[in-house]
């Protein structure tokens, strides 16, 4: 069964073709911007322009266009390709590319940056099994709930600052890696904002 991954909720651009669990095909950029015009190209440099019997893709949290974009994008080729799209989780993924770098099970904690000055923050048991839900929090907060030796994401090292005894993992997230996330449940191809829209509709009088 060929799954094709697609990857866009964070600052990394990336897509994969999996034949099973084995990664046939991939492309990844470091981008910060300019998803929406990167992802079809990146897509179609793949093997039979990536036509996959199962489409996964990251919805978030994270950056509110990016995972627009990606979800976008899955749904349009699973509807013209008649199959079904999966999501998976953006600090899921990341916590898994963390442990792979350490080469060991290790509970990591994951924070990347949000809006509003706040963090995405959900902490992972060293299985990669999330310990609780993910949040939006003040970056104060997150450091006096962070407990886990190993933090990683974007606002890793700040935080490794206001705590004592934690090592920041520096590592980018990457559709090549979703079969360490392949145990985990499947989530709906629906976005996972966490926080809520910036804009809001006025009250009713």
């Amino acid at each position: 069964m060929r799954r094709l991954v697609i990857d866009t909720a964070t600052r990394a651009c990336s897509v994969a073709l999996f034949e099973d669990m084995e990664c046939i095909a991939a492309c990844h950029e470091v981008i910060g911007r300019g998803h929406a015009e990167r992802l079809v190209p990146m897509i179609s440099e793949l093997p039979g322009q990536g036509l996959a019997d199962i489409i996964s893709v990251n919805v978030g949290p994270g950056s509110f266009t990016g995972i627009r974009v990606g979800l976008s994008a899955a749904k349009a080729l699973g509807f013209a390709w008649n199959v079904d799209c999966e999501g998976f989780n953006s600090l899921a993924l990341l916590a898994a590319i963390a442990r792979n770098s350490l080469g060991s099970a290790q509970p990591i904690d994951v924070a990347i940056h949000g809006g509003h000055g706040e963090l995405f923050f959900q902490p992972f048991d060293a299985e990669g099994a999330p310990t609780a839900g993910a949040r939006s929090l003040l970056p104060e907060a997150v450091a006096q709930i962070s407990i886990a030796d190993y933090l990683t994401g974007d606002a890793a090292t700040g935080l490794v600052e206001m705590r004592a005894n934690a090592v920041a993992l520096d590592v980018v997230s990457d559709a090549r890696f979703w079969p360490n996330i392949a145990h985990l449940p499947v989530m709906p191809p629906s976005a996972a904002y966490v926080r809520g829209p910036d804009a809001k509709l006025p009250a009713a009088k």
